[in-house]
């Protein structure tokens, strides 16, 4: 039945491989992507546009302007030292069955997986077996995006300060009910309240 391993961005990466330094508009890759797909599959792939720019976010495609991509040889050689290599990279998925440990979800459900670093690489995170995981590719987003509430939180730092320089009170009692609420849950603690705040004295339900 063909090679029902062949993930979405495994499809993509075959294609641009093919194309090496061409820029390509993402139409007639996801055409070809999709055609693939359906050789292995009875159902169409999911979103290939997406594979195409979380690709590019991982550094392995370059975007010439929107909607247009490259793919470098050169490039992919930076970037090998930053991801998992591949045999390491194919023990993971083995060990955690070809499933997002988070879902559940695997291929046959349509949905893409990779293999995502549990502490990054940018903060000490090695490409060991051990610091892999896999994940479904709305798991994986759902991670990263919660690195955002840090940024969150000292925006929200800067404004109670500008709001206390500007004696606006309607604001800083909005901005201290903002920190309640990360306090209340438990999220980034290791960014301190400003002005010596201390957390507010409430019960969990």
């Amino acid at each position: 039945m063909g090679n029902r391993k062949r993930t979405i961005s495994n499809l993509v990466m075959e294609y641009f491989k093919n194309h090496p330094n061409q820029d390509l508009p993402h139409g007639p890759v996801v055409d070809w992507v999709t055609n693939e797909w359906l050789k292995d599959h009875s159902h169409p792939p999911r979103d290939p546009w997406r594979a195409i720019r979380k690709l590019h976010q991982e550094g392995k495609l370059i975007k010439v302007k929107k909607g247009i991509y490259r793919y470098s040889p050169e490039l992919e050689k930076d970037i090998e030292t930053w991801d998992f290599p591949p045999k390491v990279k194919e023990e993971i998925l083995k060990r955690d069955g070809y499933r997002c440990v988070i879902c559940g979800r695997g291929i046959e459900d349509g949905v893409e997986l990779v293999v995502d670093h549990i502490k990054p690489k940018d903060k000490g995170g090695t490409n060991d077996i051990s610091n892999g995981q896999t994940l479904c590719m709305e798991h994986n987003l759902m991670k990263k995006n919660y690195s955002q509430t840090e940024a969150g939180k000292r925006f929200f730092i800067k404004i109670y300060e500008e709001a206390i320089a500007n004696k606006d009170e309607k604001m800083v009692r909005f901005c201290k009910a903002v920190f309640d609420v990360y306090d209340y849950f438990d999220v980034n603690g290791h960014i301190p309240r400003p002005n010596g705040e201390t957390k507010k004295n409430q019960e969990k339900r």
